[in-house]
């Protein structure tokens, strides 16, 4: 058996900075959302993260250290029943977590586990966007406050072209039911440990769902890391996709041409470097 390690020691001066440098780091994406969710102000681009993801703004805020980490003269009530004290201070209680959260974990590491294994791809040129307005009215788009950058027929002309290559289970069952059959695979549930890819725009931001479902097993500054990451990669998404969201300081990232699908591939794949690193991370917190 191997001997347990020793926990990382923060003293109170270093895990309050820590606390406070990202709570700081947060408030910057949180406050302006906060802000237009008090007007009623929808945002196509920036609200998507605090929507789609179940993670609420306080969750995102709240700081942990992860596993392995004593924090010296805290109190155990300020971090919640994961915590158990030491004689100095408080720890995580990781053997607790895991045992109540053990498949979760298992799950996501395998996940994490496959798509790391797997070739990156990088031909989808963003039409999993185009899909899922394909063949739709105005009124049933979903974004419909904005305008489209082509005509309904156009749009449709370029799905027929490009055809779609998605992996992505959650971005296939936002597919109109007729861009599906469109699609060269048939992504499932079931199948998104053999489907999911490291080039995929949607399985590198949803690191941040996996992060926040590992925690506090997992730091709070990797979770903003893997948001960070996927507030990146939600902006080309949406440049890249059928809107046009111009006004928004957004401009359009072409993939109807061959110079914006030269643009789109190059940025996918400095995010796939990018989602690389966080991803393997993401293991190193949870091992096996």
């Amino acid at each position: 058996m191997t001997a347990a390690l020793a926990p990382a020691v923060l003293d109170a001066a270093q895990w309050q900075a820590r606390r406070r440098a990202h709570e700081e780091r947060a408030d910057v994406w949180l406050t302006p959302h906060l802000a237009r969710r008090r007007r009623g102000e929808r945002h196509p681009v920036a609200d998507f993260l605090f929507t789609y993801y179940s993670h609420r703004p306080a969750q995102l805020r709240r700081w942990h250290p992860g596993a392995g980490v004593e924090l010296r003269d805290a109190d155990p009530a300020e971090f919640g029943p994961d915590y158990r004290a030491t004689t100095a201070g408080v720890i995580l209680d990781t053997e607790g977590v895991r045992a109540r959260r053990g498949d979760s974990v298992a799950w996501i590491r395998s996940l994490l586990a496959a798509t790391a294994g797997r070739a990156p791809h990088f031909g989808c040129f963003g039409m999993h966007e185009w899909a899922m307005v394909y063949r739709q009215t105005r009124e049933e788009v979903r974004h419909n406050a904005w305008p489209l950058r082509l005509t309904p027929e156009r749009t449709a002309a370029v799905v027929e072209e490009r055809g779609v290559r998605c992996s992505h289970f959650d971005a296939f069952r936002f597919f109109t039911p007729p861009a599906r059959p469109l699609n060269l695979l048939t992504p499932t549930r079931e199948t998104q440990h053999a489907h999911e890819q490291p080039g995929c725009l949607h399985a590198n931001m949803d690191l941040y769902k996996w992060a926040y479902k590992l925690s506090p097993l997992v730091p709070s500054e990797l979770v903003a890391d893997c948001f960070e990451l996927a507030r990146d990669i939600r902006t080309l998404d949406m440049r890249a996709s059928p809107y046009d969201l111009a006004a928004l300081g957004y401009p359009a990232v072409r993939v109807e041409t061959p110079d914006g699908r030269a643009e789109y591939a190059a940025a996918q794949r400095g995010f796939a470097e990018r989602a690389a690193v966080l991803r393997d991370r993401l293991l190193v917190a949870v091992p096996d």
